[in-house]
Parts: structure tokens; C-alpha cells; sequence
């Protein structure tokens, strides 16, 4: 183990920052003028719409239907998105009914720590589990975050260096399937081994993170949702998607994925060209966005930039380049994250609805398969209020998710 690597151990993702109960916040504060102030109003009007529908939902919201809330009653591998999204209206408003019902929809998950048949475990634990230890203390909380970590290296091939995205580990079909989502999994493994104080989870993230830094990114800075791996020899066979319009084209949610994994796995190692790797991820998906700036939801689609809108990749990708800039030092970068969320909440929330569930709206599922286009999904919701709170209260979200850099 390297140096900075057992220096990660005892400074990164979580170590010791909720010993004891952390009182809530005050209330919102003053709005500041220009931005922040239409974010502000932007957080306040999600909170309002959290205190409406919260008390009803039956379960884990995986995304629209007529602009109601459809559910898992398991968590699908979206479970985590809606515990978060109640912790980032606890920070917010300071409410006491979210800290309550975000507790008891984590506490649904439980089952899902033994789950060895998703590379999900991260998206899935880190927004509520580990934000439930952060801001509470509570140990169940970071023995269970560490369990699903346990479960999510069994999914690693070692031969190929990477960590297998579908498919039961006993299942040959896409025994070999790497995608770039599991980037924004592996800060899970970098919570466990600073838990532990055990090298493993974190030596396995950073394998798998350098294998998609090799195949992933093109020269231009565009990926595939997919690449395909050997599973026996571990040898790349090639690009491939599921989500995108092709293996040549650039899924815009994934390119999100992949700025904002790659800035957090540098900032849990300290390895420089992660940081890269986000920078030339980031600099690409920056120069196809549209003059709106809500990203198409594959900018190498024919259509684009006239094509149908993904508000989660907006979503997504301001957060990866709020850290992007402090990682950096580049404001730039920080000033497109501020342009992105401006344009989502001016353009993309659901304000003019009185049936609506959901906070945003135009996002897009699965366009190739014709589920959920432009509808609203739990992760754009989450990731939304994430950024304007790394905005707005950046001392809070540190608190829940941990912005510190080795």
C-alpha cells in the first residue's frame, strides 16, 4: 500500500466527524441577491414540495408516472437517492420531520447490505447510510455501510482489474461488463477503509477506477456508457452501451457520472491524474452543452443538440464540477456548475404543476428503450439540492457527505 494510500485511512470519507449527535442546522438562511437567491428559493421550494408528498410515500420513488411517484419497495438500486434527498431538506430547513423520515427510509435498506448481485451498493448506502452516521453518530449506521462495501468487492475480477456492473455473481452473462456509473460507487469502498482502517476496499476502487481511466475516455474527452471486459483474461474487448445511443456516442448522464467519480476518487487518494482524467471528462461534456445549458440526453445522438433533455445529467454534473473547482482551484469550473443549476431551477422544476411529486422534471431514464423520457427521476431531485447546498451551506454538506481532500 502506498504511502498516501495509508494516509487515506485515517483522514478520509467519514473518520470521526460523528462521534456524537449533531444538532440541526438554523433555519434557511438569508437570501443572498442574484444566484443564490433564485437557488434559495429553488431549495425552499423542494423542501416545501418534501413536506407535502413525504408523509405518503410507500416506499423508494424510482421515478414518474403522470407525474406521480412509482415505487420499489426494495430500493431498486435508486433506494439511497430518497433517505438523501430528506438529510439535504433536514440540512436545509432544519425540520425535525425530515431527520425522522429520512432514518426510516434508510433503515428500509437493510437488507440490501448482504446484496452481492449489483455494483449499486454505493449509490444505494452512501446518501443514507453513511450521511445517516455522519449527521447522527448512530454505529448501526457505519457497521451497515461497511457491510455493503463488503458485499461490493466480491464483485471485483481481478484479473481484469475491475468491479463486474450486472448479473448474479454466479451468472456468465456480462461477467465482463464495465460501466461508468461505478465510478460514483467506489467512494463506499473509501468510507469502509477508513472505517477498518483495512487497505483492501480502497486498493480495489482505485484499481477499478484506473481500468476505466485506461478505456473509457476517448481523445476528445467523450465515453461510452459501456466497455466490455474478458472475464476469464481480464482483456478489453471493447466500448459497447445500454443507456446511450451507441458505443460511439456520449450518454450524457454517464459523462456526469464519470466527472463527478473521478474528481472524488481523487480526492480520497490524492492521485493527480484522476483529476485529469475529471478535467478532461468535464471540458468535453462543457463544450456540447446547449446554449440552455440542460444537457440532451446523449450529446453524439444525431439529434443533438436538438434532442430530448436529461435534467439529472444537469444535476449530476454541476455537483461533479462544484468539486471539480475546489479540487482545481479553477473557477470556471464553478461558474458553469452555477450556470447549470440556474438553468434547472429556472427551467426544470416542476413549479407549474399541481399534480407533481417530484421537485424536477425533464429527466430521462432510458431513451433507447423508450422508459421514462422527460419525466422525473429521485436522483436528479437528490443531486439538485446536493449542489445548491455545496453552494449555499457548504459546511453542512461537508458534514453529510464528506468534502475533504488527503
Amino acid at each position: 500500500m502506498s504511502v498516501s494510500r495509508r494516509a487515506l485511512l485515517t483522514t478520509a470519507a467519514g473518520t470521526a466527524v460523528a462521534a456524537t449527535s449533531i444538532a440541526p442546522p438554523a433555519q434557511a438562511a438569508q437570501k443572498a441577491p442574484g444566484r443564490a437567491a433564485t437557488l434559495g428559493e429553488t431549495a425552499d421550494y423542494a423542501v416545501a414540495k418534501l413536506r407535502a408528498v413525504a408523509p405518503g410515500v410507500s416506499g423508494f420513488p424510482v421515478g414518474t408516472k403522470f407525474e406521480k411517484w412509482t415505487y420499489s419497495q426494495n430500493g431498486d438500486w435508486v433506494g439511497g437517492f430518497w433517505p438523501g434527498t430528506l438529510w439535504m431538506a433536514w440540512l436545509h430547513s432544519g425540520e425535525e420531520r425530515f431527520r425522522t423520515l429520512a432514518l426510516a427510509s434508510a433503515e428500509k435498506l437493510a437488507p440490501r447490505q448482504n446484496d452481492t448481485g449489483t455494483h449499486d451498493l454505493g449509490f444505494l448506502f452512501y446518501p443514507s447510510w453513511v450521511t445517516a452516521w455522519r449527521l447522527t453518530g448512530g454505529d448501526t449506521w457505519r457497521t451497515g455501510a461497511i457491510r455493503a462495501a463488503s458485499s461490493l468487492i466480491r464483485r471485483y475480477n481481478p484479473q481484469g482489474r475491475f468491479i463486474r456492473a450486472w448479473g448474479a455473481l454466479n451468472d456468465p452473462a456480462n461477467a465482463g461488463r464495465v460501466i461508468m456509473d461505478t465510478m460514483m460507487n467506489l467512494d463506499l469502498l473509501a468510507f469502509a477503509s477508513s472505517q477498518t482502517g483495512d487497505g483492501k476496499y480502497l486498493d480495489i476502487a482505485v484499481e477499478h477506477a484506473r481500468t476505466t481511466q485506461r478505456n473509457f475516455p476517448r481523445p476528445d474527452g467523450s465515453t461510452p456508457h459501456v466497455y466490455d471486459f474478458d472475464p476469464a483474461s481480464g482483456a478489453p474487448l471493447g466500448p459497447g452501451t445500454v443507456q446511450g445511443y451507441s458505443p460511439s456516442s456520449c450518454w450524457s448522464r454517464g459523462q456526469a457520472w464519470g466527472i463527478y467519480g473521478f474528481t472524488t476518487i481523487y480526492r480520497r487518494t490524492g492521485e493527480r491524474e484522476f483529476l485529469t482524467t475529471a478535467r478532461k471528462l468535464a471540458d468535453f461534456a462543457l463544450g456540447a452543452l446547449s446554449p440552455d445549458h440542460v444537457p440532451v440526453w446523449d450529446y453524439l445522438a444525431p439529434q443533438a443538440p436538438h434532442d430530448i433533455k436529461d435534467a439529472s445529467a444537469g444535476a449530476v454534473m454541476a455537483c461533479g464540477l462544484l468539486d471539480l473547482s475546489r479540487a482545481t482551484g479553477e473557477p470556471r469550473y464553478r461558474e458553469e456548475a452555477l450556470k447549470l443549476l440556474t438553468a434547472l431551477s429556472e427551467t426544470c422544476l416542476t413549479r407549474k404543476s399541481t399534480r407533481a411529486d417530484a421537485v424536477v422534471a425533464r429527466c430521462t431514464r432510458n431513451r433507447p428503450s423508450e422508459d421514462g423520457i422527460e419525466i422525473s427521476l429521485p436522483y436528479a431531485d437528490y443531486y439538485l439540492l446536493e449542489g445548491i447546498l455545496r453552494v449555499l451551506r457548504p459546511d453542512d454538506i461537508d458534514r453529510a457527505i464528506d468534502l475533504s481532500t488527503v
